[in-house]
C-alpha cells in the first residue's frame, strides 16, 4: 500500500512525469530558493528529492516578491528525449492586476544542466505543456482578466479565473504562435486553474483544478474529440474533493496530475493538507497524496475506491509498500555541509553570507536585513515534515547591539514566525529573548524579558508538538533551560491571517540591523522528527 501524503510538507502542485520506469514530481517553492522541487521515485510509494533546477539567480531573482509569491504550479513533462519545464514567477498576485511571466526551460538529463529559460507569455498562471501525437505543443495557462465585470459569454462564479487557454508552442521558434483560443470557461464552482492535458482512448481530456485551494477545492475532467473543444464536463462533476468530508485527515484536495503506468493503470497526484487536530490550520502547508483511477464504462476517470474524497491509504499496481520514517539529521559543520533540503528565503545565501571556510568547523552565516525583509536576510532552513519534532543549534554569537540577533527560528514567512534568538541588551549584556510575528506587523516578546546569558558557546532547542512550540537553552555542557510554557504555534499556518501558500519551516538565522553584517557561527544543527499522541 502507499501511505499519503507521498510528499511531506510543504510541496503543492504536483506535475508528474514518466520517464520508462521512473517518475518525477515536480512542486512549486513560491518564494523559497533555489525554485522548483523535483522528487523521484520507481515504486510511486517512497520519493527522494533530487534537485532544484532554478538554481541561479540570473534566471530567479525574488528579491522584493511579497510572501507567498515566486514559483507557482511548474509542470515537468517528457518529449523526444528532452524534459520541459514550464512554471510562474509570481511577482504580485493581491491586486487586480496580477503581476506575473512564465517560462520554460529544457534539459536531457533530470539534474540538467538545463537550458536558460525562454519566457512564454504574461496573460496568466498555472502553465503546461500538451505534446500532442502529431507532434505539436500547446501551452495552456489561466486567462486573468482584471476587469471588474465578467469577460464576454463568462458566466462562471468568480471574478478574474476567466478559463483555461491555449497556444501553440514552437519548439523551433522558441516561442508561442499562433492565435489564442480560450478551450474552457470552467464549472459553476469557479476560480478554474491548474490545467493539464491528456489524449486518451480518443479523447482530449482537460483536467483543471477549482474551487480556489481552501475548503472547496476541488479536481474535474472535461473533454473533447478536439483540442480546441468544445469541452462536455464529467457529468458527475468532480471526481475529487475533500469539501463535506470535514473529518477526512487529507483536507483541501485539488490540483493535481495524472500519469499512466506502463501496464495501463493510472494514478493521480494531488495536493492536500493536514490541518491540526481541532484547529483547522495546516502549519505543514499543502502537501502531495497519490490516488488509484479506473476510468467508467462511459470513459470518465474515477477515483478507484468509488468515493470522491482521497484516501490515506491506496492499492499501489507496482507491489511497493511505503516505508514510513521519520526524518532525522543532524549536522556537525567540522565535517558536513547542510543537504538539499535546506533553502532560503528569495535570494541564495553565498559566499561569504554562508560559509563554511570563514571558520573552519562552523557554518557561519552574516547578519543582513530583519526577518521582515522582502530582499536579503540570513536564514537558511528545510521544511516541516511532521506534526512533532526538535530542532537543535550550538552556536558562537557575541552580539554587541541589541539590532544584532542570531539562533534558531520557526518560520513561515515575514509575517508569522517565532524567533528564539541570542541578542544585546544594554543592562544585562549578552541576552536570549524570544520575538513573535503577528499579521499586523507587530513583534511580539512573549517571555517577557531578557534572559541573561554565561560566556561561552550556547545551545538552543525548539521543541514543536502539534500546536505547541517551545523553546530551550544550556551552555555548551549544561543542562537544559526551559522558556516557560508553550507558545500558540498553529499561527504558522496557510489559514491565518491574508490567504498564503507556502508552510512552516525551522532553520538557522543572524540579522543585523546596525548593517556591521555581524557573524553569528554555528558549530552543528539536528532536526529529528518523532511521534506523539495528542
Amino acid at each position: 500500500m502507499i501511505i499519503n501524503p507521498i510528499l511531506k510538507g510543504f510541496n503543492p502542485d504536483p506535475s508528474i512525469c514518466r520517464v520508462g520506469n521512473d517518475y518525477y514530481i515536480a512542486t512549486s517553492t513560491f518564494e523559497w530558493f533555489p525554485g522548483v522541487q523535483i522528487h523521484h521515485s520507481r515504486d510511486l510509494a517512497n520519493w527522494t528529492l533530487i534537485t532544484h533546477p532554478l538554481n541561479q539567480t540570473d534566471w530567479l531573482d525574488m528579491r522584493g516578491h511579497p510572501n507567498s509569491c515566486g514559483i507557482w504550479a511548474p509542470c515537468l513533462s517528457y518529449s523526444d528525449g528532452v524534459f520541459y519545464l514550464v512554471y510562474t514567477d509570481v511577482r504580485d498576485y493581491q491586486t487586480d492586476y496580477q503581476s506575473r511571466k512564465n517560462y520554460l526551460i529544457t534539459s536531457r538529463d533530470i539534474m540538467g544542466p538545463w537550458s536558460d529559460p525562454i519566457f512564454l507569455n504574461s496573460s496568466g498562471f498555472d502553465p503546461s505543456l500538451f505534446h500532442d501525437n502529431d507532434g505539436r505543443k500547446w501551452l495552456l495557462n489561466v486567462l486573468w482578466d482584471h476587469r471588474p465585470e465578467p469577460s464576454i459569454n463568462h458566466h462562471r462564479a468568480a471574478k478574474f479565473f476567466s478559463g483555461i487557454i491555449a497556444q501553440e508552442f514552437d519548439s523551433k521558434k522558441e516561442g508561442l504562435v499562433g492565435p489564442i483560443h480560450n478551450i474552457f470557461e470552467g464549472s459553476e464552482l469557479g476560480l478554474v486553474e491548474g490545467s493539464h492535458l491528456y489524449r486518451i482512448n480518443g479523447y482530449y481530456y482537460l483536467l483543471t483544478a477549482e474551487g480556489g485551494t481552501f475548503s472547496h477545492h476541488a479536481s474535474l475532467f472535461a473533454r473533447s474529440k478536439n483540442l480546441l473543444g468544445p469541452y462536455e464536463i464529467d457529468p458527475q462533476m468532480h471526481f475529487l474533493t475533500s469539501a463535506g468530508h470535514h473529518t477526512n485527515e487529507l483536507q483541501r484536495a485539488g490540483h493535481g496530475d495524472l500519469v499512466t503506468l506502463p501496464n495501463g493503470d493510472h494514478y493521480f497526484v494531488h495536493l492536500a493538507s493536514r490541518p491540526l487536530p481541532n484547529r483547522g490550520r495546516s502549519v505543514l502547508g499543502r502537501e502531495t497524496a497519490i490516488q488509484k483511477v479506473s476510468f467508467s464504462d462511459s470513459g470518465w476517470p474515477r477515483l478507484s475506491h468509488g468515493q470522491k474524497n482521497p484516501l490515506l491509504e491506496t492499492h499501489n499496481s507496482l507491489g511497493f509498500d511505503s516505508t514510513l520514517e521519520f526524518q532525522k539529521e543532524h549536522f556537525d559543520f567540522s565535517t558536513d555541509k547542510l543537504t538539499i533540503h535546506y533553502q532560503s528565503p528569495r535570494f541564495p545565501l553565498l559566499e561569504p553570507i554562508l560559509s563554511y571556510s570563514a571558520r573552519p568547523g562552523y557554518l557561519r552565516l552574516k547578519g543582513q536585513e530583519p526577518p521582515t525583509s522582502l530582499y536579503e536576510q540570513s536564514l537558511i532552513a528545510r521544511r516541516q515534515q511532521a506534526f512533532c519534532f526538535t530542532a537543535e543549534t550550538t552556536l558562537d554569537f557575541n552580539p554587541k547591539s541589541f539590532q544584532q540577533m542570531a539562533g534558531l527560528m520557526s518560520f513561515y514567512n515575514t509575517q508569522k514566525f517565532i524567533y528564539l534568538c541570542l541578542t544585546h541588551d544594554e543592562s544585562l549584556g549578552r541576552v536570549i529573548e524570544i520575538v513573535m510575528a503577528t499579521m499586523e506587523g507587530k513583534m511580539l516578546y512573549p517571555l517577557g524579558q531578557r534572559i541573561p546569558l554565561p560566556k561561552g558557546q550556547i545551545r538552543l532547542k525548539i521543541q514543536v508538538e502539534w500546536d505547541q512550540w517551545r523553546g530551550f537553552w544550556a551552555t555548551e555542557s549544561g543542562n537544559w533551560n526551559s522558556l516557560g510554557g508553550y507558545i500558540d504555534y498553529s499561527g504558522l499556518a496557510d489559514e491565518v491571517g491574508a490567504e498564503h501558500f507556502t508552510g512552516a519551516f525551522v532553520g538557522m538565522a543572524c540579522h543585523d540591523l546596525s548593517g556591521q553584517f555581524i557573524n553569528a557561527d554555528f558549530q552543528s544543527f539536528s532536526y529529528n522528527e518523532y511521534n506523539s499522541n495528542q
